[in-house]
């Protein structure tokens, strides 16, 4: 599943740098994350790295984007070969 952060963000900017994917970026009031980029730092990490650093512990499973292991390591696949 992608990720997805909630209305409690408190924009302290440390989830941003640590997406591989560039999937986090500043939304209209807070952090957002683009579940088309999101893997769950599958391919690059063992753990969510955003959930790692957050300090308000407000990034959560996003429901609406349901994703099993095998599609995140495909989406991971197919991110890596149109970035290089």
């Amino acid at each position: 599943m992608s990720l997805k952060i909630l209305d409690t963000c408190v924009n302290c900017d440390v989830c941003e740098p640590v997406c591989p994917n560039k999937a986090i970026s500043l939304g209209e009031e807070y952090y957002v994350i683009d579940p088309a980029l999101c893997t769950e730092c599958v391919g690059h990490h063992d753990e969510p790295q955003c959930v790692v650093v957050c300090p308000v512990e407000c990034i959560i499973v996003d429901a609406a984007h349901p994703e099993t292991r095998d599609q995140l390591e495909d989406k991971y696949k197919h991110l890596m070969e149109t970035k290089g």
